[in-house]
C-alpha cells in the first residue's frame, strides 16, 4: 500500500532508510524533494564520492542499474543509489528483463539505498511494484486538484512561518495554477526577500512575481460578481493590450468554475458561510463572492452564463467563431453576462 510523503518524510529525517524507494506519479514536486533529500543526507560528503550514483532513466538499463545496486560499499556502510527519470529505463517493457528488478527487489541488499523516480504512474499490479511495496517504500504522487491548491500554498507558508493574505493566495493560485515546484519557488523568492514578521501581500507578488493585482482574471471574476461593467471593460481591454501575459482559456476556465459552483449554490438550502465552504470545498474568504453571485445572478441567469461560457470557449478554439478574435469573445462575452 503506498505510503504517505509525510510518514516518507518523517523517516528519512530520521536517518531511518529502507532498502527500496518507488516514487512514482504525475506530481514530480514530492518525488523531487524525497530524491533531493536522501543525495544530500542519505551519506556524509566524505562518502559520496565512491558510494553515491545518480543515473538517468533513457541513459541505464536494467542491467546497469543491477550492477550499481548489487555493488558493496567502500569505506562506507551503505550507498546510494537513485535513477531518475526511470519511467525511461531501458528494459522496463521486456518481462524476461524486468524479471531481474524483481528479483533484486524481492532480495536487496541492505547495505544499498536504491531509489527510483518515475515521473509517471506505475502499474500496480506488476509483480516488481508489489515487491517494492512490500520490502520498501512506494509513494504515489497525485497531481492536487486545482481547488486544492490554495489550501497547499497557505499550508506551505505556514511550514515556512510566514503569513500570506487571501487576494495574495488568490493571485498564486490563478497565475501560476498547479505547478507546485513552480509555486515553491516563486514562494522562496517572495520569502527571501521579506523583511522580519512581514507577510506577503498582493503588493508582494506583484513586486516579486510579475502579476498584477489590479488586471487579472480574478479580478474580472469579481467585476462580473459586483456586475461593475466599467471595471469588466477596462480588465477586458487591458487583457488585449497584453494577450501573452492574459490568454482567453484561462479566463474562461476560472470563469466557468466560478458560474458552475453558483449554480450549485443556488440548489443549497443552508447559504450559511459556514456550510457553504465546506459544500463547495472553498476557503471561507471565498464564500462572500458566491454569497454575492447569488444577490446579482438569478439561477436562470446562472444557467444562461454557463452557456455564454461554453459558447466563447468553442469560438476561441475555432468553432463556429470563423476568425473572431480573443478580444471581441471576451468582450462580447462580458456584455452577455452583465445583460
Amino acid at each position: 500500500m503506498p505510503q504517505t510523503f509525510d510518514a516518507i518524510w518523517k523517516d528519512v529525517k530520521k536517518n531511518q532508510f529502507a532498502p527500496i524507494y518507488l516514487l512514482a506519479g504525475d506530481e514530480p514536486f514530492y518525488i523531487d524533494q524525497l530524491a533531493s533529500y536522501l543525495e544530500e543526507n542519505a551519506l556524509s560528503p566524505s562518502a559520496r564520492d565512491f558510494n553515491q550514483f545518480v543515473l538517468y532513466g533513457k541513459d541505464t538499463s536494467i542491467a546497469t542499474l543491477l550492477g550499481h545496486a548489487k555493488r558493496y560499499p567502500m569505506l562506507s556502510d551503505r550507498q546510494l543509489v537513485i535513477v531518475k527519470e526511470a519511467q525511461d529505463m531501458q528494459g522496463l517493457d521486456s518481462k524476461d528483463t524486468v524479471r531481474f528488478l524483481e528479483d533484486y527487489i524481492v532480495n536487496p541488499l541492505d547495505s544499498t539505498i536504491l531509489v527510483l523516480c518515475f515521473k509517471s504512474t506505475v502499474d500496480e499490479r506488476k509483480a516488481w511494484v508489489k515487491a517494492a511495496d512490500k520490502k520498501g517504500v512506494y509513494f504515489s504522487s497525485k497531481k492536487l486538484y486545482d481547488n486544492k491548491i490554495p489550501d497547499w500554498i497557505a499550508a506551505y507558508c505556514h511550514d515556512k512561518g510566514v503569513k500570506i493574505s487571501p487576494k495574495a493566495l488568490q493571485m498564486l493560485t490563478e497565475f501560476i495554477g498547479n505547478d507546485l515546484k513552480r509555486i515553491a519557488n516563486e514562494l522562496e523568492k517572495i520569502i527571501l526577500n521579506l523583511k522580519a514578521d512581514e507577510s506577503i501581500q498582493a503588493e508582494t507578488v506583484e513586486r516579486f512575481v510579475g502579476v498584477s493585482r489590479e488586471y487579472n482574471n480574478f479580478e474580472l471574476q469579481k467585476a462580473l460578481i459586483q456586475r461593475n461593467t466599467e471595471r469588466a471593460n477596462r480588465i477586458a481591454y487591458h487583457f488585449a493590450k497584453n494577450p501573452k501575459d492574459n490568454p482567453i482559456q484561462p479566463t474562461l476556465i476560472i470563469l466557468y468554475n466560478f458560474f458552475s459552483k453558483l449554480l450549485f449554490v443556488h440548489s443549497i438550502a443552508d447559504k450559511s458561510e459556514r456550510n457553504l465552504a465546506s459544500e463547495l470545498g472553498v476557503n471561507p474568504f471565498f464564500v462572500k463572492d458566491y454569497l454575492a453571485g447569488v444577490r446579482n445572478y438569478s439561477l436562470d441567469k446562472t444557467a444562461q452564463v454557463i452557456k455564454y461560457l461554453r459558447q466563447a470557449d468553442a469560438y476561441a478554439k475555432g468553432v463556429d467563431g470563423g476568425t473572431i478574435t480573443d478580444e471581441i469573445i471576451l468582450k462580447e462575452l462580458i456584455f452577455k453576462i452583465l445583460h
